[in-house]
């Protein structure tokens, strides 16, 4: 490419990075506190390639003043080099989906450790993140949970067997590295199960629990008494470790 080209291709990127920044498409690709770098990096990008241009405008204005008229003898870059902007403009016009349960069930749950278990409301409903309650549940032995009317929101997997799963993707960066936590569904489940259905569930602690098949990771369950669909949330990941 020439330096035009280079610089319509820089322009094209900044451009992408601003739009989605500036909407909720980058919570597809990056954690939300990355949002004020995303957007840095997109203004950077428009700089650059607009100063890019007016230098490469400015350079051959010089030469074209200095410079004797020389027959013409086109050397055209190979078009191939244009296809680079086909993801450039998948990523404007395309919004692709979240991780769902594809990926949760071919990767073992990576439930981690509390450092801390913040305190909890002494009354009504609880209204949990999939991480905070399965890391309640299997490390401490569901203690803060035990008599308590509980509320997850996840989408749905199937494991190969059947056993439906709660599950939320946590993010420590980015979609790139985000892994599964899942909390298995026993109790009054829906009749009809679909796939990567987000669903909010009412129920209650329960002490069973499973080693996951992929990795033996723990697997808590729930006892659902309710259950009801919801729409996918605007944050489709789950950021309880970056806390």
């Amino acid at each position: 490419m020439n330096r035009q080209a280079q610089s319509a291709v820089l322009f094209l990127l900044g451009a992408s990075l601003l739009h989605a920044g500036t909407t909720d498409l980058y919570l597809r690709y990056v954690k939300a506190g990355l949002r004020p770098l995303l957007l840095a990096a997109g203004v950077v990008l428009i700089a650059t390639a607009l100063a890019t241009a007016w230098y490469e405008r400015r350079a051959t204005n010089r030469k074209k003043s200095t410079e004797p008229p020389t027959p013409a003898s086109p050397h055209p870059e190979p078009r191939i080099s244009w296809l680079l902007v086909l993801p450039l403009l998948a990523l404007i016009l395309v919004a692709p989906p979240a991780l769902g349960s594809y990926s949760a069930t071919r990767t073992g749950t990576s439930l981690q450790e509390p450092l801390a278990y913040p305190a909890l409301p002494a009354t009504g409903p609880l209204r949990l993140s999939v991480v905070d309650y399965a890391g309640r549940a299997v490390y401490d032995d569901g203690r803060t949970l035990t008599g308590r009317r509980i509320q997850l929101t996840g989408f749905l997997a199937l494991d190969r067997d059947g056993t439906p799963y709660l599950v939320r993707m946590a993010l420590n960066c980015c979609a790139a590295d985000a892994q599964p936590v899942k909390v298995g569904l026993t109790g009054r489940i829906p009749p009809v199960l679909q796939p990567d259905t987000w669903l909010e569930i009412t129920g209650t602690y329960t002490p069973h629990r499973v080693k996951d098949p992929v990795n033996d990771g723990p697997i808590p369950f729930i006892e659902v008494t309710a259950a009801r669909p919801v729409p996918t949330p605007k944050d489709p990941y789950d950021e309880t470790w970056n806390t």
